[in-house]
């Protein structure tokens, strides 16, 4: 008799792909005047799935013939994802009714994209890397191309397209390189593979770096960050949220899944590629960053330098090294979270502005804005005692552990360079002239509220940090255990 494959550890998952479905056929039959109580319902499936998820516990179990694993590890970032993804939906419905895009697909777009999120994460076979990962880009493509009749939207819908298109050809190719010299996609089998050989053959060297690239254009590291700008700009402020919120944790959790379980072996191969990213993700982020005139050009190039600072910590090969990562993109998704709700909440008559220019003396017309924008942008800054300083700490303590000292430096050196386009904004809305158009009163008690918290989190996360860094901390161990 043929065993029937236990889906227990992806009930999570299961359980989401079939609510977005439900939404989807509820939207179908109500039309676009479902689309507040679809978002409402979705925020909440999403934070449910999260309970169901933190609920699993850490055992390592499998699912589908091994084909999806369920860790500590996949707890910890699948929480992430739920919850970040449930803030930018909530986020983005003031936006989307002013905008002309309240429309129920939005917030059901943004489920399935977090499905596939949630078997990146979970991935313990290059088949099913690859299904999450286009899962998730196929919806992605979509939303950043939402805001039908503009321009910038449709061009950054085709860039991400044509690139993702591309980023998914080179791990293909990687990955089929990898099966022909190794003779497996399934991770376990391919860690065993290469914990036999004595000396790692070409062929598989050459598929690890062509999977690497592909997983690295999900991060935007440089040099396969060319997308990040043009789509953060193009594409609508909630899906530009999104993009540098649920998308770069799932991103950064497969690569580290995927570098850390099936190439183990192999660390002093892939170290040196994740250097050489490391280091010109944090120039070119922090360089990038300085003439940009655009608020969310400039978050864009801010996150291509955040992707350097965690390749910094993934370069020790270290469970310290994971460890430092965790906690780092733990800390900077509350802090894309805080700082786009600010950004969405700046208007002029009703429109949205996003030229650096519009936050000249906001801290006269609306303190409290100012001063949580300012909180998010010091933190980002990794300024001491906010919660920004405390992720950058654990990277470069991981990074001097491993004895790169020239890489601890370098990240030191640009974090330096980011501080001054991180304070031109504070500079901006504290010493500058206020401009005539005047930005709008905030009235969206859905983004007050996100900000408050993301705001205290910022501020006191060092009076209380435990809860992060011991959910990290296990999950590093039970990557590294498997």
């Amino acid at each position: 008799m043929t065993q029937i494959p236990t889906i227990v550890p992806a009930a999570p998952v299961i359980f989401l792909a079939v609510s977005a479905l439900c939404l989807l056929l509820f939207g179908v039959f109500r039309g676009d005047g479902a689309t507040k109580v679809i978002s409402h319902l979705s925020a909440a499936l999403l934070l449910f799935t999260a309970i169901l998820v933190v609920g699993h516990g850490g055992a390592r179990d499998y699912a589908f013939g091994g084909l999806f694993v369920m860790d500590g590890f996949a707890v910890f970032m699948g929480t992430l994802v739920l919850v970040g993804a449930a803030a930018v939906i909530l986020l983005g419905q003031g936006y989307n009714r002013r905008e002309g895009m309240d429309r129920f697909e939005y917030p059901v777009l943004m489920m399935l994209a977090t499905v596939g999120m949630l078997m990146m994460i979970s991935a313990n076979d290059l088949m099913s890397l690859y299904m999450g990962m286009e899962t998730q880009s196929l919806a992605l493509y979509v939303l950043a191309a939402s805001r039908r009749g503009v321009g910038t939207s449709s061009e950054a819908g085709l860039k991400y397209f044509v690139l993702g298109a591309l980023a998914s050809g080179l791990l293909l190719y990687g990955a089929s390189l990898v099966y022909g010299f190794a003779g497996s996609t399934n991770f376990d089998k391919i860690a065993h593979v290469l914990a036999q050989e004595q000396q790692v053959g070409l062929g598989i060297i050459v598929g690890m770096v062509f999977v690497i690239s592909g997983l690295a254009f999900k991060v935007a590291a440089v040099p396969f960050h060319m997308w990040a700008p043009d789509v953060y700009e193009g594409s609508p402020t909630p899906v530009t949220a999104f993009f540098a919120v649920a998308p770069k944790v799932a991103a950064v959790a497969l690569l580290l899944r995927v570098l850390v379980d099936p190439f183990g072996p192999m660390v002093e191969q892939w170290r040196q590629i994740i250097m050489f990213m490391s280091v010109v993700s944090m120039l070119i982020g922090s360089l990038g960053a300085i003439q940009q005139t655009n608020i969310k050009r400039l978050m864009a190039y801010g996150s291509i330098g955040h992707v350097g600072y965690l390749m910094l910590g993934l370069s020790s090969g270290s469970q310290q090294g994971v460890l430092g990562i965790l906690v780092y993109i733990s800390v900077y998704v509350v802090m894309s979270v805080g700082a786009f709700a600010v950004i969405l909440a700046m208007r002029h008559q009703g429109r949205m502005v996003e030229d650096l220019a519009h936050f000249s003396g906001l801290s006269r017309t609306h303190p409290l804005l100012a001063l949580v924008m300012a909180l998010f942008m010091f933190s980002m800054a990794g300024i001491p005692p906010l919660a920004g300083f405390f992720g950058k700490m654990y990277v470069f303590l991981a990074a001097i552990e491993a004895h790169l000292y020239g890489l601890a430096v370098v990240g030191v050196l640009t974090s330096v360079v980011s501080a001054y386009y991180y304070l031109r904004v504070i500079k901006l809305m504290y010493f500058d002239e206020t401009p005539v158009d005047v930005i709008d009163r905030q009235d969206d008690p859905l983004i007050t509220y996100i900000v408050t918290v993301a705001a205290v989190f910022t501020l006191l996360f060092f009076v209380y940090p435990l809860p992060i860094i011991n959910g990290a901390t296990s999950a590093a161990a039970a990557l590294f255990a498997g």
